[in-house]
């Protein structure tokens, strides 16, 4: 945001109901990724349960994937027809049943293809809550005028941390892993049911999916397909997702395979991931206030390639988990100033938000089953060069993320 957009009038910062309404997106954000994290967290034991190779968990987390991409299809049409808020409600109790189902699963009746169905699930819910609270998240933003999506995703990235502990002891406790993820889903449904009462509809006048000048339908929702600019950040996102998605789905078996951690070491060291990305996001705001988008995410995008190094040739554990935080740190801020990059237009923020958000969730389908071949043939952690490639062109996409308008723009426009 330009500096005269994020100096928001006094009242709109004291306004009680927009108070609510951030603190809400914010706990919707957090649910998000405690759903997630327990599922992540325990990758290592349903493996064990199934008795299947890294390959087959590719293939089980390609049902993810799937989910995801089918849930993205029909985005745009169910928060049409549903509105942002609605579809929060909806979708967030969608994932956490998924995850549900998945417990009960492994506890009653271990099956493969029975888990892979709930993990579509899962998928699905997950893809269209995450679209449906970053529209709620940026026009939030909008209302406030303040930079508002690192906190957002730092939220998420909170709830990850919360769910990746809870697994890991869960994990070192002995707890089975049906108990952990039926519990774990309920408390998740229970507490998005009493939040998203808070939320305010994001399709208000000057919010996400009412701006003057944007017409409703498949036109208007087709638009960001056709802009370089948003494609380019579609890039980022991508690429941010595909190293954020990477450590979600394979970091603990990573660290189990190929350093010799037990699975409770694996979970612990997903942890040490989602507790650096929080860090990153928490300060994130402050960085970017200070040096702007374009400087923040190539050095993001370095310290990432520097971290994944690390754990890809560390020859030592210690090596690793260092690796791993700034893995962690490098991942940080890509998809929340992305998504902040695709609302800066306030006519067309909706479309390019669900835009964005589709670009970045490809990054759930092709991962999985590549790093799960790749990892078969030469070990996962070699597998994660491909990673590296990503985020690289992220990083030279970056300039597409500079603030219209700004200072930082008018820069960029008058240099030879």
């Amino acid at each position: 945001m330009t500096d005269s957009a994020v100096q928001a009038p006094r009242s709109a910062r004291l306004d009680p109901t927009l108070a609510h309404w951030r603190n809400a997106v914010l706990a919707i954000f957090a649910l998000a990724g405690f759903v997630f994290a327990n599922w992540a967290a325990r990758v290592p034991n349903i493996r064990d349960v199934l008795g299947a190779t890294t390959q087959e968990m590719g293939v089980l987390l390609f049902g993810m994937a799937i989910g995801a991409i089918l849930g993205l299809i029909a985005s745009s049409h169910l928060i049409a027809h549903l509105g942002a808020t609605a579809a929060i409600g909806w979708f967030l109790t969608v994932a956490a049943f998924g995850l549900i189902a998945a417990g009960a699963i492994a506890a009653v009746a271990p099956h493969y293809w029975a888990l892979f169905a709930a993990l579509m699930v899962l998928g699905a819910g997950n893809s269209v809550l995450d679209v449906a609270m970053n529209l709620s998240g940026a026009a939030n933003e909008r209302r406030i005028g303040r930079t508002l999506m690192p906190l957002f995703h730092a939220a998420f990235s909170i709830g990850t941390m919360l769910g990746a502990g809870i697994g890991a002891l869960t994990e070192k406790l002995g707890v089975p892993v049906g108990i952990h993820l039926v519990t774990t889903g309920s408390i998740a449904i229970a507490a998005g049911l009493y939040t998203v009462r808070f939320l305010q509809p994001a399709e208000q006048p000057g919010t996400a999916a009412a701006e003057p000048g944007t017409e409703p339908g498949w036109r208007s929702r087709l638009a960001p397909w056709k802009d370089p600019r948003i494609l380019l950040i579609g890039l980022i996102i991508l690429g941010m997702a595909f190293t954020e998605g990477t450590a979600n789905d394979w970091l603990g078996l990573a660290m189990v395979d190929g350093y010799g951690f037990t699975n409770a070491g694996g979970a612990a060291t997903f942890a040490v991931f989602v507790t650096a990305m929080t860090a990153g996001r928490l300060c994130g705001g402050m960085a970017l206030d200070r040096f702007g988008r374009v400087p923040v995410l190539s050095a993001s995008a370095a310290m990432a390639i520097a971290g994944l190094l690390l754990v890809i040739i560390g020859p030592v554990p210690a090596m690793a988990i260092i690796g791993v935080v700034l893995w962690g740190l490098g991942a940080s801020l890509g998809f929340p100033v992305g998504m902040s990059a695709a609302a800066d237009d306030p006519r067309r923020a909706t479309a390019n938000v669900a835009a964005v958000a589709t670009i970045g969730y490809t990054a759930f389908l092709i991962g999985p089953p590549v790093l799960g071949l790749l990892g078969d043939a030469v070990g996962l952690r070699h597998a994660f060069i491909v990673v590296l490639v990503l985020v690289v062109v992220a990083m030279f996409c970056s300039p597409s993320a500079r603030e219209q308008g700004s200072a930082e723009d008018r820069a960029a426009a008058t240099t030879p």
